[in-house]
């Protein structure tokens, strides 16, 4: 895999056709080893001088945001500098050159900003239910399993596992464990089919990590923050809402309120993220597990602008009370009032970089588990400190408590 990276970067110097693997937005863990991982088999399998090339769909500076990805390119070897990401490689270029074909996998429908882009894509691999249909000869295969990377696994080792080495194998076996919360059928995300691939790999690589150890270093680096800035924090689990003329973030941050309050130079960092990306309210919504393994979560609101903390439109989202200086007062926000505001905010509730997650909230049936293999005919599955961390993205309180920010 290594050496196959290094000839990809070379490729980018040329000019010549390529055929880029390109992973989502979000670039979870699941969309980047899946772009690595088939762009590595597709250049290994065509007999023609194709070149290949996978391109994680974010901006590099953006890759620390993502501490899973990070952990699990440190772990078998990987070197970040051989990565290619979105901000260097001008796909509109390419394909205004005639030179460009796309693979989407781990989606299939282009953001509007990519809409010209549709017609250079040849095929599609993905593990969600099918949004718009493609017109031949885009070649579309959707399976509902839990994750994409084993859809990945299946086309290498039906097609040439003889090409498969242990840190591609690796990359692929990690991903799927996380993915599908350590294979727990119970909690409804894994298949049979990703059951199955994981023991394949394992079969291949007996030296492959334990899944309970991959499975908790995975999921420790996904929600570590330690190394973030309180911009990065903010940006790591963000979600928009445009509603009345106002322009509100929320972040969900992965640590107690205390902690996060006495961060040094907070309110300036603060005001500098609204300032930057033009936002007119931020809600810090936290969450960590206590000594009992309960979840807690917490509310912070920042609004910088004087004006706005004392008018209706801002209410309506929060009963909040304000006092006429500006300073910021404690800030009562129910579960009801919170689910309420965003139910009504409806198709205004723009995805940030956690967009990947498209289940459904519950009580519906989660998404990738609508499968024959894996019918949840006893019920909801049970929770989990990932079932829990994913629905808290999806801003999906089921509590909140009372909190307040330090004076500006």
């Amino acid at each position: 895999m290594e050496d196959y990276l290094q000839g990809c970067r070379a490729a980018l110097q040329e000019s010549q056709p390529l055929h880029v693997v390109l992973g989502n937005e979000a670039c979870d863990l699941d969309s980047m080893v899946s772009a690595l991982a088939l762009a590595f088999y597709l250049a290994k399998t065509t007999e023609a001088e194709d070149v290949f090339v996978p391109v994680l769909n974010i901006k590099r500076s953006e890759l620390p945001l993502r501490g899973d990805n990070v952990f699990l390119l440190q772990k078998f070897h990987i070197p970040e500098s051989l990565l290619i990401f979105r901000d260097e490689i001008d796909l509109h270029a390419l394909h205004q050159a005639g030179q460009l074909t796309l693979i989407l996998v781990d989606h299939h429908v282009l953001p509007g900003s990519d809409a010209d882009l549709e017609e250079a894509v040849a095929e599609v691999l993905d593990h969600r239910p099918i949004e718009q249909k493609r017109c031949p000869p885009c070649h579309v295969s959707v399976e509902l399993v839990g994750s994409c990377t084993t859809l990945v696994t299946e086309r290498i080792l039906q097609g040439a596992p003889e090409i498969l080495d242990r840190q591609t194998a690796a990359l692929l076996h990690g991903t799927i464990i996380l993915d599908c919360v350590n294979m727990d059928l119970q909690i409804g995300k894994a298949t049979l089919k990703d059951k199955n691939y994981v023991e394949k790999l394992e079969a291949l690589f007996p030296d492959l990590p334990e899944r309970n150890d991959i499975f908790d270093s995975l999921q420790k680096a996904k929600f570590d923050v330690s190394g973030l800035t309180t911009e990065q924090l903010l940006r790591k689990d963000q979600k928009t809402i445009f509603r009345q003329g106002i322009r509100v973030a929320i972040s969900a941050i992965y640590m107690d309120l205390e902690a996060f309050l006495q961060r040094p130079g907070l309110i300036a960092d603060l005001r500098a993220f609204c300032q930057t990306h033009i936002y007119d309210v931020l809600v810090a919504m936290t969450i960590f597990f206590n000594t009992h393994n309960e979840p807690v979560r917490q509310l912070a609101i920042y609004c910088p602008h004087a004006a706005l903390r004392m008018t209706e439109a801002l209410s309506s989202y929060f009963d909040s009370t304000t006092s006429p200086s500006g300073q910021p007062e404690t800030m009562d926000v129910s579960r009801e009032q919170v689910d309420k505001e965003l139910d009504r905010a409806g198709t205004s509730l723009i995805p940030g970089l956690s967009q990947d997650e498209e289940e459904p909230p519950l009580p519906p049936t989660p998404m990738n588990s609508l499968v024959d293999e894996c019918p949840l005919d006893q019920g909801l599955p049970k929770l989990s400190a990932e079932a829990i961390f994913e629905k808290c993205s999806q801003i999906s309180l089921s509590q909140s408590s009372t909190a307040s920010l330090p004076k500006k």
